[in-house]
């Protein structure tokens, strides 16, 4: 095997440093281990950052994701470490990490946790119309 799980974040920089915008990154095979009952969770992650200065390198944010799969953690734990990893990592203008956990014992849970840059602030959203089915546009 080549790639193996590893807990370094790699990370770029910014090509464009000037403007917010919105990076958008789903996980659909998230895996660890019940800290309890050793049993695996499993969860999707959906990563939602406006960067500053540094990007996430996607490969190694793969091998990071991987190297919890052995690992016991409760779902608020390893949610609020890979934010405080990923904020260590990037120092990102806006970050927030949604960790849908599957169902449990008839329960699912899902953990959401954030982080802002100190003074930074979002832009008002701007909806300019929607489309329809027919791609026609509605104002």
């Amino acid at each position: 095997m080549t790639t193996r799980p590893n807990k370094k974040l790699d990370t770029f920089a910014n090509p464009a440093p000037g403007r917010d915008y919105l990076v958008h990154i789903e996980v659909p095979e998230f895996t660890c281990l019940c800290p309890l009952t050793g049993q695996p969770d499993f969860a999707t992650l959906v990563l939602d950052y406006v960067p500053d200065k540094r990007n996430v390198e996607l490969k190694s944010l793969k091998l990071y994701m991987w190297s919890f799969r052995n690992e016991g953690a409760f779902h608020e734990a390893v949610t609020n470490e890979i934010l405080d990893d990923l904020v260590k990592a990037m120092a990102p203008r806006y970050l927030r990490l949604t960790a849908k956990w599957y169902v449990r014992g008839g329960i699912f849970t899902t953990v959401v946790a954030e982080q802002r840059k100190r003074g930074w602030k979002a832009a008002p959203y701007i909806e300019l119309g929607r489309f329809d089915t027919n791609a026609t546009m509605r104002g």
